[in-house]
């Protein structure tokens, strides 16, 4: 096993301890602990006991399914390098840190002497602290310049949470320096009287990769003296930019330094991340520059107990009498409702805003029957709120008035909730990164922490809960990003020739697929080419062409029709399944049902109510073939690659009891269909394939979608894709090629080249799919193999040796597909 490619938290766990453990004793300050790990954290309750707590009552200790052990640890000082600034230190220990970390330490001189750095080390290891230190002193250094603005430093983080939150912890950290940091906010949420003041005035700017790239960049001329004086930019939480966005973000980075480097500054890159994997390799993807690795935490750590909790069957029975468990949500109230009666402060990680609240009403609502002021300390934490909401609940969880939290992936990213005792997860959240982050929450301040990861009724959690070694014994996934992307690259092309005209000067910027794109867009009327470069030729704002997160529209507006008061918005894209006509809709432990759904206005019109249920959207994708690019035959089969539309619907909407999930009923919807055109590769079988791969057509089904949840999990390793950006559809007959097919297509209007690439590299391709299903030593299918986080389907149905026999009788026709491209095209 290679360790290093272990959460750092795994990685600490594995390692030996072989260091003495630090004796003296610090008061608690943002990311650092006791030096000697506690094994309960002062007078709270261990974790063990805590789930010993827990496991009492009928029935629940059965609910545990494993124990993971992790061990406390000792911690390793160091001294700061020299070149830390005397006050900088000084503000530090009055902070109550007395000595860095040694990786703080190490950290810190890569950046003093101007080398780019990822800091990589386990959460809560004091990763702000290591780049803070010489970004303190570098600004305090430049607020002495005589005449100009001093030197600037540049903050980037995936979420606007996050970035309020570091300014916070900023702004304390640095209040015995005086004026000479100045730290602000630049967001969406920002207000335009105090956007002037911020690109005048402030030395530390904190915002986020989508402002930088709609908003400052475009600007730039009037950001000219922050950017003239930009000596550091950090990125936070960095292991969040893969894929397709992590693609965006890699280009509107070289945006950056190329306009930095208009204004004659060349800023050091700082990046901090606790789950990356192969983390310089996957930030010098990121940056575009060389970038040194800090990953050996040598901070302390109290211990960590993670259980594995499966919820018990009900008398209820699903569809062909199949037995239903206790829902994830339920399960995870009763655990969030015992958990803040004991007095232990918890978060509860859910994967949808809806589940968040409903947690958080049942948690309240049980609680007021114990004590009703309890109940007043359990509230929900969601994307979605007016900024003015979620600034009161951060305020809130900070200062302790809160016990409780129920929240989505909104609060996994790098807040600081020190303090916090336990973390529940409600149903696996997709990727092993994801889940050491929500774990991670917990033991912030270096007490022992309890981590429960509640499995939900479907194929992938079950499997998991029982086989933990897929989660213990396996590392975080890679950092996946493709910068070069033609689809990626060209409208960034088109945004930078926008703030300054492309000189040839900057192609090596901007990566080898340049020369290949440009003629394709002056050929379109994007781009013009003069004797001193190439020029933007539109009117309209060329940074527009990206939409870097891929959300597409206008947030629908969620308004109670009695008042008109705005309660929050959802995504354009999320709208249908979210706020449909009488759909229940959760806001801060109040219901209200939708009334209306007006898509032309972007407004859903809810009124408040008391339903004894809540509602799920079902929906129906269907994807059919426009045009044919390539065509090759694979014996009797065919493999193909061009253009396809899929289209999504949303049909209907279920009823279902709160507690139990017990469907009440179902109502039927008439909303439009949603459409994404897009490029797909395929591949088909005929009857005597399927005849001679021993697949009968109760198999048939199911062997088509493991192949498909398989081949996706592979692409990958081709293209330079996360399997977020791809999806698949498998039809035993479909109606443009009337054979049983398989479809892998691009998630992104247009195409993003992954399927291409899939097309290309097809024999390699199916090959290490075929292989990576066989090798697995499960008997019917597992996240390994076939089992897909993200199938719609849940899991069902699926095949594993139908699907390692179909592959097997495909590729023994398999042709070479043929050599790369000499460039990328558009087209």
């Amino acid at each position: 096993m290679a360790f290093n490619h272990l959460p750092a938290v795994m990685h600490d766990a594995l390692r030996p301890l072989s260091v003495t453990p630090v004796t003296d004793s610090m008061p608690m300050a943002r990311n650092h602990r006791p030096s000697g790990p506690p094994e309960s954290g002062g007078n709270s309750p261990s974790p063990r006991t805590v789930l010993d707590r827990l496991a009492t009552g009928a029935g629940r200790a059965a609910r545990i399914t494993h124990t993971e052990h992790l061990p406390p640890r000792a911690g390793r000082h160091a001294v700061w390098p020299d070149r830390i600034r005397a006050e900088v230190i000084n503000a530090i220990q009055r902070a109550g840190i007395d000595h860095p970390w040694a990786h703080q330490a190490a950290a810190a001189e890569h950046a003093l002497d101007g080398e780019s750095v990822v800091i990589a080390t386990g959460t809560a290891s004091g990763k702000s602290l290591a780049y803070l230190a010489p970004v303190l002193t570098t600004l305090l250094d430049g607020s002495e310049a005589p005449n100009g603005r001093g030197t600037t430093a540049l903050y980037l983080a995936p979420t606007k949470a996050l970035a309020a939150d570091q300014r916070r912890a900023v702004k304390a950290l640095a209040a015995p320096l005086g004026n000479s940091v100045r730290p602000a906010v630049y967001d969406g949420d920002t207000p335009v009287e105090e956007r002037e003041w911020v690109r005048q005035y402030a030395n530390y700017v904190l915002t986020n990769p989508d402002m930088l790239h709609r908003g400052i960049l475009p600007s730039h001329p009037r950001w000219a003296s922050f950017l003239r004086a930009l000596r550091y930019v950090v990125i936070d939480e960095c292991h969040t930019y893969r894929g397709v966005f992590g693609s965006h973000v890699a280009q509107v980075l070289r945006r950056l330094r190329r306009v930095c480097a208009r204004y004659g500054a060349n800023p050091v890159f700082l990046l901090a991340s606790a789950t990356a994997a192969e983390p310089a390799q996957a930030a010098g993807r990121l940056t575009g520059l060389p970038v040194h690795e800090v990953a050996d935490d040598a901070s302390p750590r109290g211990e960590l107990v993670f259980a594995l909790w499966e919820p018990p069957l009900t008398d209820l029975h699903g569809e062909k009498g199949a037995p239903v468990r206790r829902t994830a949500t339920a399960e995870t109230a009763d655990l969030l409702t015992d958990l803040t009666v004991q007095g232990v402060r918890t978060v509860a990680f859910v994967r949808s805003r809806r589940g968040a609240e409903l947690i958080s009403v049942i948690a309240q609502e049980r609680l007021a029957e114990v004590d009703r002021s309890l109940a007043r300390r359990v509230a929900a934490y969601r994307g979605g709120y007016l900024p003015e909401e979620r600034r009161a609940l951060e305020n809130a969880l900070h200062s302790g008035e809160l016990l409780g939290l129920a929240a989505t992936t909104a609060l996994e990213l790098g807040i600081d909730v020190s303090g916090l005792d336990a973390v529940v997860i409600a149903g696996y959240p997709g990727t092993r990164a994801s889940l050491w982050q929500q774990a991670g929450r917990a033991g912030r301040s270096g007490q022992g922490a309890l981590a429960i990861l509640v499995a939900r009724d479907d194929p992938l959690d079950t499997f998991l809960v029982h086989h933990p070694e897929a989660l213990f014994q396996q590392p975080v996934e890679s950092t996946v990003l493709d910068p070069d992307n033609p689809y990626v690259l060209a409208p960034h092309l088109c945004a930078a020739a926008a703030e300054l005209p492309l000189t040839e000067a900057d192609l090596t910027l901007f990566g080898p697929a340049v020369p290949g794109l440009l003629p394709q867009l002056e050929t379109a009327g994007l781009l013009r080419r003069r004797d001193s470069g190439w020029y933007w030729t539109r009117r309209e704002r060329a940074a527009d062409l990206a939409d870097i997160r891929g959300e597409g529209g206008s947030p629908v507006q969620i308004v109670e029709a009695g008042t008109g008061r705005l309660l929050g918005t959802v995504d354009e894209a999320a709208s249908h399944t979210a706020v449909h006509d009488g759909a229940v809709h959760l806001h801060q432990g109040r219901t209200y049902l939708v009334k209306l759904l007006d898509l032309a206005d972007s407004v859903a019109l809810v009124e408040e109510a008391n339903p004894p249920y809540s509602t799920t959207a079902r929906d129906t994708t269907a994807i059919s073939v426009l045009e044919t690019d390539t065509e090759i035959p694979w014996g009797e089969g065919r493999l193909c690659y061009g253009s396809v539309e899929v289209t999504n619907q949303v049909v209907s909407f279920l009823r279902r009891r709160l507690i139990t999930g017990e469907v009440l009923g179902e109502s039927k919807l008439d909303l439009p269909p949603r459409t994404l055109r897009t490029r797909a590769v395929w591949w088909t079988v005929t009857e005597d394939q399927l005849d001679r791969a021993r697949v009968n057509p109760e198999q048939l089904g199911g062997a088509l979608h493991a192949a498909e949840h398989a081949s996706i999990g592979m692409l990958p390793l081709f293209a330079t894709c996360d399997r977020w950006d791809i999806g698949g559809v498998s039809v035993p007959l479909h109606p443009d090629t009337l054979l049983p097919t398989v479809f892998v297509y691009d998630g992104h209007p247009g195409g993003a080249g992954f399927a291409e690439r899939a097309f290309r590299t097809a024999r390699e391709w199916l090959t290490a799919t075929r292989e990576a299903i066989a090798s697995c030593e499960c008997d019917a299918g597992c996240p390994s193999c076939i089992q897909s986080p993200k199938c719609g389907n849940g899991n069902d149905p699926l095949h594993k040796r139908g699907a390692v026999r179909l592959l097997t009788e495909l590729l023994s026709a398999a042709p070479d597909t043929g050599a790369e491209a000499d460039a990328p095209t558009l087209a």
